[in-house]
């Protein structure tokens, strides 16, 4: 399914530029950067409407999958970002767990975060391309996991479709804010009900540590039994130096969902 011309030392996407919002440019930008890169996993090239995108898939090695996990970065980057991102892609597929790590729709690099709110749209056709690439392969066992703006796009996604093919939601620094466009974040959990780990740093934003309480009032509202809130001690919002203790927090929820 790669969509790649190679040429003068790079890769150019061939894409059919629909009328979209976001930075298609970009995104070819940020393929070219890591796509020879890529030591752990493959690309792939899945289809959103008439727009081809990159995504990241990683399998463990030896025996079935015990599920797999699709990967929703934070604002602006690509799919195998340092932060949180790539750690996960990496270290999931050592317990057992397949990643699709996606690239979501990106703004111009000055872009701020509310601007993004407006083409939260052009998210639901990927993460929707994303479960299709996996039930394809037999996947019975989905999690969907986005940090920071991801978080909010995923939680955008969840309160809209028709997740009965997902076992559960992992929100890594999760905003609460009351935001305008689509970032009503606490009205997509009143209507999330699956199995949700909402995790964050002890020194993480404050938009994500001020409205702890107000994110798990709104999973109680959604009757969300299974909605648990982990702190990690001492990590920030990009938890730069915390790969084990997040990566290990996530592995015991994966664990005590299967």
């Amino acid at each position: 399914m790669k969509s790649l011309i190679k040429g003068t030392g790079c890769l150019v996407l061939l894409l059919a530029i629909p009328a979209l919002g976001s930075d298609l440019l970009r995104e070819e930008r940020w393929a070219n950067q890591i796509v020879d890169a890529i030591f752990v996993g493959e690309p792939v090239w899945l289809e959103a409407g008439d727009h081809r995108f990159l995504s990241l898939y990683a399998e463990p090695e030896g025996g079935e999958p015990r599920g797999a996990v699709i990967l929703v970065h934070g604002v602006g980057v690509h799919p195998d970002w340092p932060d949180v991102i790539h750690p996960l892609r990496e270290r999931l597929p050592e317990h057992g767990w397949s990643t699709l790590s996606l690239q979501l729709p990106v703004l111009d690099a000055e872009a701020g975060v509310n601007e993004y709110y407006p083409i939260f749209p052009e998210v639901l056709p990927r993460i929707d391309a994303a479960l299709r690439f996996l039930r394809e392969r037999g996947y019975h066992t989905v999690v969907i996991a986005g940090h920071s703006l991801g978080s909010q796009m995923a939680a955008y996604w969840l309160a809209q479709a028709d997740a009965a093919e997902l076992k559960g939601f992992i929100a890594i620094g999760l905003s609460g804010a009351e935001r305008t466009g689509h970032g009503a974040t606490l009205d997509y959990l009143e209507k999330i009900t699956l199995p949700m780990l909402d995790i964050f740093g002890e020194y993480d934003l404050r938009t994500v540590k001020k409205t702890t309480a107000a994110r798990a009032a709104a999973a109680r509202r959604a009757g969300n039994t299974a909605y648990v809130q982990v702190e990690v001690e001492g990590a920030g919002h990009m938890f730069q130096g915390y790969d084990e203790p997040l990566v290990a927090a996530v592995i015991k929820w994966l664990e005590a969902i299967h």
